[in-house]
């Protein structure tokens, strides 16, 4: 298992508008894809204006799989359009669980 954390640095004064844009079009068209997100965020203290998303999948090999066919979607899209001009800076990580995470450690174990 992995999860992909996806950090996006949203223009000031524009994360009202990007997230009402992400709950309202952007999640129906990711779901059925990707799944349901572990969690979607925004900075409050320290670096401002920031979301930040995680995303679990099996293995990368899922993950290429799955964002591959969503990126092949004209709905997806014609999404990425509207939500890209909101955007200042775009950052993903592929995060592997400790062996002791509540989440499991299998690949944490496989890549040691």
């Amino acid at each position: 298992m992995i999860v992909e954390e996806r950090m996006y640095t949203v223009r000031p004064g524009k994360m009202r508008e990007f997230l009402s844009l992400v709950e309202n079009e952007g999640l129906a068209i990711q779901t059925p894809y990707l799944g349901a997100p572990l969690g979607y965020f925004t900075t409050e203290t320290g670096e401002l204006n920031k979301a930040i998303h995680l995303w679990q999948f099996e293995s990368m090999g899922d993950r290429e799989e799955k964002r591959a066919r969503l990126a092949a979607d004209s709905v997806w899209i014609d999404f990425v359009g509207k939500i890209i001009p909101l955007i200042d800076r775009m950052e993903n990580r592929v995060l592997l669980p400790t062996s002791f995470s509540a989440m499991g450690g299998t690949a944490a174990k496989a890549s040691a």
